[in-house]
């Protein structure tokens, strides 16, 4: 609900967006709605404007790839998605040179080590022609320690998880298991800036493969945030086994579980069809299943292969994940999910 406003700008804004756009004086000048003190010119300029004026004006050109965030994303993204508007003016007209849709993106960004845990400076390469992302180990190095296709890339902001406010999790398809990498900039422009290369050259790679298809189809396939992610313990194939702490994430039809948050590869995924093709998600636990004392609220989740079973540590926990799940269960799946079940 906003309870601010910019007086310079002409626009009404949140609590959060009000802190950002302190750090921008130049630009913007805040005022409470309730408790400052306004200029009857300011009130009339406040009239003028607007917000629906202001968004025609400062986001008339912005493309369909760029990622615009919402309240519940992390603080880098609205501080740059109102930087880009206000203070850079990246949308105010069609035409413009944006730093992320450059043919190849160069630079350092620092990643996390698969064994030893340590952040260290490597190069990336992003391509628009060959539709991959490639880093090396050394600034020189002629080879890359790793190729990925960007059809295969999904990257979330997890600033919490890698314990950076600009840490951004990228995750991709190697040798038909998920691979995580941790990356992070110092600068929250240039991890951004990164951010929307990587949706940009996806857009681009989706124009091609699909050609009949809109930009509103397009959209929903470029890189997603996790539907839930969280701890809750799991048990074997033979349901014998004692729970097991574990952490899960649910990216749409994937729930995939890691024994540390930061793992590289998932110890493995279940797979979320339709309702019609035998998938449920259900509170509770079958009677007579072996525990090991731990955690009290089950989940079962039944496919056609087998039944597996979860624990979470609270009822509104386990209600939530149900929720999830149940969502996933119940929309109608796409000729590329058919393919992958």
């Amino acid at each position: 609900e906003p309870v601010w406003g910019s007086c310079s700008l002409g626009v009404f804004i949140c609590l959060t967006c009000s802190g950002i756009h302190r750090n921008i004086p130049s630009i913007s000048k805040v005022k409470s709605l309730g408790l400052s003190l306004w200029e009857d010119s300011e009130v009339q300029f406040m009239a003028e404007k607007g917000n629906q004026v202001v968004k025609r004006q400062y986001e008339a050109a912005v493309p369909v790839y760029y990622y615009k965030p919402s309240h519940l994303d992390c603080q880098v993204l609205k501080e740059q998605w109102i930087r880009a508007k206000y203070e850079r003016e990246e949308f105010t007209e069609p035409g413009k040179k944006l730093p992320y849709e450059e043919a190849v993106r160069e630079g350092m960004l620092m990643k996390r080590g698969r064994d030893n845990g340590q952040f260290l400076s490597r190069k990336f390469m992003l391509s628009e022609r060959e539709g991959t992302l490639k880093y090396y180990t050394k600034y020189d190095a002629k080879e890359p320690k790793a190729i990925i296709k960007v059809d295969t890339i999904n990257a979330s902001f997890q600033p919490n998880k890698i314990g950076n406010p600009n840490g951004l999790q990228i995750t991709f398809l190697k040798d038909y298991s998920t691979r995580n990498i941790f990356i992070y900039h110092d600068n929250g422009k240039e991890i951004v800036d990164w951010f929307n290369a990587i949706r940009a050259v996806q857009f681009h790679y989706l124009k091609v493969a699909f050609p009949g298809a809109t930009d509103a189809e397009l959209k929903p396939k470029l890189t997603r945030n996790f539907l839930k992610e969280g701890y809750m313990e799991k048990t074997g194939p033979r349901q014998t086994e004692g729970f097991k702490k574990r952490w899960f994430t649910l990216d749409h039809r994937r729930l995939m579980y890691f024994k540390d948050p930061l793992d590289a590869f998932a110890k493995g995924e279940v797979f979320l069809g339709h309702r019609d093709l035998g998938y449920s998600a259900s509170a509770g636990l079958p009677p007579g299943t072996h525990g090991n004392g731990g955690w009290q609220h089950g989940i079962t989740i039944v496919t056609p292969e087998r039944s597996f079973l979860f624990r979470c540590e609270t009822e509104t926990d386990c209600q939530d994940w149900v929720q999830h799940f149940n969502t996933v269960i119940n929309t109608t799946m796409t000729p590329q999910e058919f393919a992958s079940e």
